[in-house]
């Protein structure tokens, strides 16, 4: 309902609170220029400023509430899928650095949807967010333009394709721990090492699988692009990805998932198989969930810091909410091996007979 009782037809069609989308098309200039007349930024000139001026009184359009001394009301972290367990230590370090802030956390899924994602845009826009922490998923460039007009701070953490050059990214040393499974499967005397892969869309991925190629190749040993096998993260493509790995005519002796997710499930295919961990087959994962120290056997496996990643996000979307410059702009924090005992010298060596 607009100011002097008139209802506003808004810009998607339909009736209801008026947008900065209704009052550019009704001032007859571009929703950036409302953006910084609702801002009070001073590059608008004084007649067109009068005049949107006016049609925001007009049509009681009213910015953002932000209360004194909590500058960040709301964050919005948004995930492509919440089925993984490394979603909940992400949510646990943004939750710890916006509840210390008196902010709030709202927790969505697109699933991977432009309908979904539309969705939660509009959802966004009711709720009036402070700003966005992203997680591996790929953001719309029309959103993403939403969000530049509506003034909403975004930060991507394990970005899924380049992001633009104006969002921070928060990230782990992906590569550098993918080198480290792989050398230390090569130091105990592996010399067929499978993989399975993340998805290739994501960046952190491929990161993992250029350190999985760079370990070998500083060892002098060939990438055998047979033993290189998709996965998606989750357990079923671990399980499916050692199940083809095996069907090799020469098998490997250690298999390297790129996630711990994926790690467990390539355990489960060896068991169904009769097959020992590490006796029979080596594997490594990556993440170091905490469900993996219980494991049967407990997973070697590369940490990476997502509950920290989380915090980093979190602390830098609230710089921005700010008007503050992040402390950088690519974040990527480092990652550790973790030696359980999932991971010995291959079957028959003279590692193992010792």
């Amino acid at each position: 309902m607009a100011a002097d009782g008139a209802r506003v037809r808004t810009a998607s069609g339909g009736r209801g609170r008026v947008t900065i989308t209704d009052i550019a098309r009704r001032a007859g200039v571009s929703v950036p220029t409302v953006s910084r007349v609702v801002n009070g930024r001073s590059d608008v000139s004084p007649g067109t400023r009068a005049r949107v001026e006016e049609l925001l009184r007009r049509y009681g359009y009213r910015k953002r509430a932000v209360s004194p001394g909590r500058r960040a009301a709301l964050i919005d972290l948004v995930f492509n899928d919440l089925d993984s367990p490394w979603a909940v230590e992400i949510i646990r370090g943004v939750e710890e650095v916006a509840h210390a802030a008196g902010a709030g956390t709202v927790v969505s899924a697109i699933h991977g949807r432009s309908g979904d994602a539309r969705q939660w845009m509009r959802n966004l826009r009711a709720r009036a967010c402070d700003g966005v922490v992203l997680v591996t998923s790929a953001l719309d460039p029309v959103l993403h333009q939403e969000l530049r007009i509506l003034g909403v701070p975004l930060v991507v953490v394990d970005p899924a394709g380049s992001p633009a050059l104006d969002v921070p990214t928060v990230g782990a040393a992906n590569r550098s721990g993918g080198m480290a499974a792989t050398e230390h499967l090569l130091a105990l005397g592996h010399r067929r090492i499978g993989l399975v892969t993340g998805p290739p869309r994501l960046l952190c991925s491929r990161a993992r699988l250029d350190g999985y190629r760079a370990a070998l190749e500083g060892a002098g040993i060939g990438v055998d692009e047979s033993l290189i096998v998709p996965g998606d993260f989750r357990h079923e493509s671990g399980f499916a990805g050692c199940d083809a790995l095996l069907d090799l005519s020469a098998p490997p002796t250690a298999v390297f998932a790129a996630s711990d997710q994926m790690a467990l499930g390539a355990i489960e295919a060896l068991r169904r198989r009769g097959l020992r961990v590490p006796q029979d087959m080596s594997v490594v994962g990556f993440d170091d969930l905490p469900e993996v120290r219980w494991s049967a056997p407990p997973l070697t496996t590369v940490r990476q810091p997502l509950a920290d990643m989380g915090k980093v996000a979190a602390r830098t979307v609230l710089r921005l909410t700010r008007d503050e410059r992040p402390d950088s702009p690519r974040v990527e924090l480092g990652t550790e091996l973790i030696l359980r005992s999932s991971t010995a010298p291959p079957p028959g060596s003279a590692a193992l007979s010792r």
